[in-house]
């Protein structure tokens, strides 16, 4: 694996290549939701301007991937919009991404991440349970349809 990753801050220039990598895993794995849309095409409003944050995945001056963290509450936030170009999935990106967002958080004195996904994503999961990720009750009101799984990692051990 290369070297040179960085992780980006989002600027607005960001806001087509992170719509197309989410676009392009949703429809590769499931299907694009109405919420995602919405998110999707104001991601400055939808997720920065309500307290959140997003990265952007560069490996040697190339964006490969991309991932969020939305504001839940008073140092709970929700790791989402996790998506890579389909040529870098399966190097181990992945990690590396777990291994960063995690760190920030901790760096931002957060306590709890918390995140969605779906049991079909049998890497998925492996990676957030590898990370320390444990299964928590879902929220009978959760916003995509796509959501059977919700998992909690307690920051602050």
């Amino acid at each position: 694996m290369a070297k040179n990753l960085e992780f980006i801050l989002f600027k607005n220039e960001h806001a087509n290549i992170f719509k197309a990598l989410n676009i392009e895993w949703l429809k590769t794995f499931f299907v694009v939701e109405p919420y995602d849309y919405l998110v999707l095409n104001n991601p400055s409003k939808q997720i920065i301007k309500k307290g959140g944050e997003i990265f952007m995945v560069s490996l040697e001056g190339t964006i490969i991937g991309t991932f969020a963290f939305l504001k839940k509450g008073e140092k709970l936030f929700e790791f989402s919009k996790m998506a890579l170009t389909p040529s870098e999935r399966g190097k181990g990106f992945g990690n590396k991404i777990m291994q960063f967002a995690i760190e920030y958080s901790r760096k931002q004195q957060w306590n709890t991440l918390i995140l969605y996904s779906n049991t079909i994503l049998k890497n998925s999961i492996h990676l957030y349970r590898k990370y320390d990720f444990i299964e928590v009750p879902i929220d009978p009101d959760i916003k995509y349809a796509r959501g059977n799984i919700k998992m909690s990692l307690n920051l602050k051990k």
